[in-house]
């Protein structure tokens, strides 16, 4: 799978709406085929930094940024950013979450 983790800074007079600026890319994206998960966090530490944890199949990016809703979030974004995102991209094995070995719930 293509894992992808996207750290967006954004105006402080954008922080507030960050979210329904990109509600229409998101949900779009999270109806592509192919892709695993789409989710948007904000930093506890910045109330102005928003990241973005999403996962694809290893044939599906391509045609996520190759998609309309891409290239209208890529021309709406820059007008509420402070700076260029950073972004870790990587094909890795697995299609999805594993459990966590160092700490087990029972129920």
């Amino acid at each position: 799978m293509i894992f992808i983790v996207v750290k967006f800074k954004v105006k402080p007079d954008w922080s507030g709406r960050w979210l329904d600026l990109v509600a229409g890319f998101t949900e779009a994206t999270r109806q592509e085929p192919g892709n695993l998960w789409f989710e948007w966090s904000r930093s506890v530490d910045d109330p102005n930094e928003f990241v973005l944890v999403e996962a694809f199949q290893d044939d599906a990016a391509e045609a996520h940024v190759g998609s309309e809703h891409f290239k209208k979030a890529m021309a709406d974004m820059p007008q509420a950013l402070a700076e260029t995102p950073q972004i870790i991209s990587r094909q890795i094995e697995g299609s999805g979450w594993d459990r966590m070995g160092e700490l087990t719930v029972e129920a």
